[in-house]
């Protein structure tokens, strides 16, 4: 691809990002795919993007320091779980083989896609049974299940939002605005130190990656004001069929039903 053109399409891609990702999520669908068509080996681009769309949940945190404020007590076993699970996904992605990991793409996107267009029902299922001690997972099963969610997050950044949603809804924390605010300081904390991982590892491309990182800076903040106007409904939708649409892709690709 001509230089221009990879350069356009990342920062493009950046800024929907940054703008699903402040609005209805899924960012990671629009940028990963640049960066893979690009020519950047598979485990070079998915460490490349997940620093890439790192912006949207350090803003994130930022914008609900009131929330996590008035709620201290619990974060320090999650946040040490969110840490060292974190460092194990990444250096799971640094020591995976390119050719492994291509296979892995599409069940992947797959898998996040899902967990995204159910992302509703699923916190719905959560909120509805979080009284019932019997339904749920007793509170150490809990948090072995955030933390590997937080592997997966340090592997593979995209669905990671609504799975740490989930887990803190099995810990009780009920109230939408603290699980919000919760779920985006464990998604920074995981990405963070996955991101230094992958630094020190040298696997990112940072030309590329500081294009699209700019785009992301930029369309996070503009995503706050489209969401006044847009409907996020029409940004899920977007992002879900695209979502499927790269899972096939990807199959047809991968697996060897074209070349």
């Amino acid at each position: 691809m001509h230089d221009f053109l990879i350069f356009s399409l990342l920062f493009l891609s950046g800024i929907m990002a940054g703008i699903c990702n402040a609005t209805a999520g899924g960012g990671t669908f629009f940028t990963f795919p640049v960066f893979i068509a690009a020519g950047l080996p598979p485990v070079v681009a998915n460490a490349s993007n997940a620093i890439a769309v790192w912006p949207g949940h350090a803003l994130a945190v930022v914008a609900y320091r009131r929330e996590l404020r008035a709620h201290p007590q619990g974060l320090r076993l999650s946040l040490f779980l969110g840490l060292l699970g974190g460092i194990i996904g990444a250096v799971l992605l640094v020591w995976i083989q390119n050719a492994v990991f291509l296979k892995l793409i599409p069940v992947l996107i797959l898998f996040a896609t899902l967990l995204f267009a159910f992302s509703d029902a699923i916190r719905g299922w959560l909120a509805n049974h979080a009284e019932d001690h019997q339904a749920l997972p007793r509170r150490g099963v809990a948090h072995v299940f955030e933390f590997v969610i937080a592997i997966y997050g340090g592997f593979f950044i995209a669905g990671l939002g609504i799975m740490l949603m989930a887990g803190l809804q099995m810990l009780g924390v009920r109230d939408i605005q603290i699980n919000n605010a919760l779920k985006n300081l464990l998604a920074a904390v995981i990405s963070s130190v996955a991101a230094l991982v992958f630094v020190f590892s040298g696997l990112v491309h940072w030309q590329y990656t500081l294009i699209a990182f700019t785009g992301a800076v930029m369309g996070g903040y503009w995503g706050g004001r489209i969401a006044r106007w847009l409907p996020a409904l029409w940004l899920r939708h977007i992002v879900i069929a695209l979502g499927l649409g790269l899972s096939v892709f990807y199959a047809l690709k991968y697996y060897g039903y074209y070349a």
